[in-house]
């Protein structure tokens, strides 16, 4: 209790001082509990591997699990379409192959060989046709994933003497969908195109951006694919991006710029800038404001996720947009200039483990099956921030204004 009024500045300074101590004390207490709740990468990436495995689901009518299909909310003849199961599927078995360890994992290769099998077998399914009459139809990342899921495969020396056979009908079979599914006059690809397939229609830098990286991996393995292929897809996603930074959600002709709207673009900003940079036309400029925005706006995913609905005003976000903003970004990361890439990575995993549910596994939607998504997705993120410079491979981006 005060004795005079002479000694009221001198309580506030000390009762100021003792608040700011005890505030002090509280956020070095919750910091120190965060540290020892928050695994190390190699950790987060071992538990999340092991979930996936686990997570391998028999398909309609199957006898053996070979499958990690995403659920969203579209559904063909009530089901979960063909195009999620082998897309979901290969984006599982991609983080399974590349984690560390997989030549000594014999529970994760027969995991990824059972995968095998069935991305492979899939080529003969009619829902995956390249011959179709276009509408709302999600096969394209079953092409797009399918080809990088067994690339990879026999990169990596998982694909057995007697898939061989398979897995080569299967390659060819997804680079030659990928081939006559490219949207004409515009190019790049869709999964919401107009009527007819043979008809133009605006390009989809969500789906491209991946389709290019797609189709560069397949170059790389010795796949034949045409300078010309690539130079059209390459400019499909030049054409999406508009003079601000910002990326449209769709294109037909070079973007009207909606700076506005940035909030919402930030997943295809990183995707298509890494994109282009794995092409050769990559610019530095946009590529730090593409991961600057990251940052800046990621609430604006967070709030759509694990959310009901697709895509929601003002920003158009739909919960699937989550870890394909977070992988696309840390890949981004990596192929900023050496000395911006400690710091980006540091608050880059800071993020990802604030979204990591307690069991160790990652997921985007409210349905638990969807977790094996958001896990791999996860994983591959943190190989990308790991600092041994595997996105410094790629072609260092041209330095220009946007």
């Amino acid at each position: 209790m005060l004795r005079s009024v002479r000694d009221f500045p001198t309580a506030v300074v000390w009762n100021r001082r003792w608040l700011e101590y005890i505030a002090w004390m509280l956020a070095s207490f919750a910091a120190i509990l965060l540290s020892a709740s928050t695994p190390t990468d190699a950790e987060a990436i071992s538990t999340g591997v092991a979930k996936i495995v686990a997570m391998q689901e028999k398909g309609p009518g199957a006898d053996i699990a070979a499958e990690w299909p995403y659920e969203g909310v579209y559904r063909v003849g009530g089901k979960i379409p063909y195009g999620y199961r082998v897309g979901g599927t290969s984006i599982a078995s991609l983080a399974l192959l590349a984690a560390p360890g997989f030549a000594d994992d014999a529970p994760r290769k027969e995991a990824v060989s059972r995968a095998i099998d069935f991305v492979a077998k899939s080529k003969d399914e009619p829902l995956l046709s390249p011959d179709y009459a276009g509408n709302y139809d999600v096969r394209g990342w079953a092409h797009c994933y399918g080809l990088r899921f067994l690339v990879a495969a026999k990169k990596a020396n998982a694909v057995s003497d007697a898939q061989k056979p398979a897995v080569e009908a299967a390659i060819a079979f997804y680079l030659d969908a990928l081939k006559k599914t490219e949207i004409p006059q515009v190019g790049g690809w869709q999964y919401a195109r107009g009527p007819g397939i043979d008809n133009p229609c605006p390009t989809s830098p969500f789906m491209t951006a991946p389709c290019l990286m797609a189709l560069i991996e397949a170059k790389e393995s010795g796949l034949e694919i045409s300078d010309e292929l690539i130079a059209r897809t390459v400019k499909a996603l030049e054409i999406t991006r508009g003079d601000s930074g910002y990326v449209a959600y769709n294109a037909s002709r070079q973007t009207r710029d909606d700076a506005g709207q940035i909030p919402g673009a930030i997943g295809r900003m990183c995707a298509v800038e890494t994109a282009l940079a794995r092409a050769g036309k990559g610019d530095e400029k946009r590529l730090r404001f593409a991961v600057e925005k990251f940052f800046e706006f990621w609430p604006e995913l967070e709030k759509r996720r694990k959310k009901t609905g697709t895509h929601v005003a003002p920003y158009g976000v739909a919960p699937y947009y989550f870890f394909y903003a977070f992988t696309h970004a840390a890949a981004a990361i990596e192929l900023l200039p050496e000395a911006e890439r400690a710091a980006n990575r540091t608050k880059f995993r800071e993020l990802l483990f604030k979204v990591r549910d307690a069991d160790g596994t990652w997921n985007d939607r409210v349905f638990p099956r969807s977790s094996s998504f958001g896990t791999a997705m996860s994983v591959l993120a943190l190989l990308e921030a790991d600092g041994t410079g595997k996105g410094a491979k790629v072609a260092p981006p041209a330095s220009k204004a946007p």
